[in-house]
């Protein structure tokens, strides 16, 4: 295991990508539970593979939700929904991973619903270049229906309880609150958090550990508890070469 700075980690996850080698996009899945930070870390290096140069698409599992009541028909806050019913798997690889894959034709869509809204998306197709890089964060994302699509896997490790203290951070002063409005939308929001967290997150993120085993399927986990001094391991087996 390695230890280091943050730019440490970051140059070591792009000279994996860099050394990673595949006759069509490469499918990168950086996964963890949530709060993890597993959208800053794919941002960051999506920053640093375009300023050397290569074409980057950045996608997040959030815009492959199916609606809103199909993910809580078993209940707001069951665990068993939120891994099974949350996320529109067979469209991602349609529309996303296959195209991307060995033998695709390269012409993707990054989305296919609006969480904001709760209704479906069909943005126009695009067309990645051959070494594109596919940068997708989400939670899952190394269960067995899509290890498989997955050229590059990270895994974000973070404790339970630790990403518990984050969302709780995020929640105590929501976006635009002003300092009058910022203690009460604190507090609602916190609790709704913990409830979300204990009943919904945290246990569907032990079930999904149970049943999927990601830890053994990463190429790289990332110890994320310490933002600015990381810690990473590089497992050596394909697809990471040169390592």
């Amino acid at each position: 295991m390695d230890h280091g700075t943050r730019g440490e980690l970051i140059g070591r996850l792009a000279e994996a990508i860099r050394s990673a080698r595949t006759t069509h996009p490469l499918r990168v899945a950086v996964d963890g539970p949530p709060a993890a930070g597993k959208t800053t870390l794919a941002d960051e290096v999506a920053d640093v593979l375009r300023a050397q140069g290569r074409d980057v698409i950045r996608a997040t599992v959030d815009d492959f939700l199916v609606p809103r009541a199909q993910r809580y028909r078993r209940g707001r806050y069951s665990a068993e929904g939120c891994y099974f019913d949350a996320h529109d798997r067979a469209a991602l690889c349609r529309v996303l991973l296959d195209p991307l894959g060995p033998g695709g034709d390269r012409r993707f869509r990054c989305a296919v619903y609006d969480k904001d809204a709760d209704t479906p998306l069909l943005p126009p197709a695009a067309t990645a270049a051959a070494d594109a890089v596919l940068l997708f964060d989400g939670v899952f994302l190394l269960r067995p229906e899509l290890v498989d699509r997955w050229d590059l896997r990270i895994l974000v490790s973070v404790p339970f309880a630790r990403t518990l203290e984050r969302a709780r951070e995020r929640a105590a002063t929501p976006p635009g609150a002003t300092a009058d409005t910022a203690d009460t939308a604190g507090t609602a929001g916190a609790t709704a958090i913990e409830r979300s967290w204990r009943h919904r997150y945290i246990p569907s993120q032990q079930l999904y550990f149970a049943v999927a085993r990601p830890a053994d399927r990463a190429d790289v986990i990332v110890y994320n508890d310490q933002l600015q001094r990381p810690a990473w391991e590089v497992r050596p087996h394909p697809p990471i070469q040169g390592t």
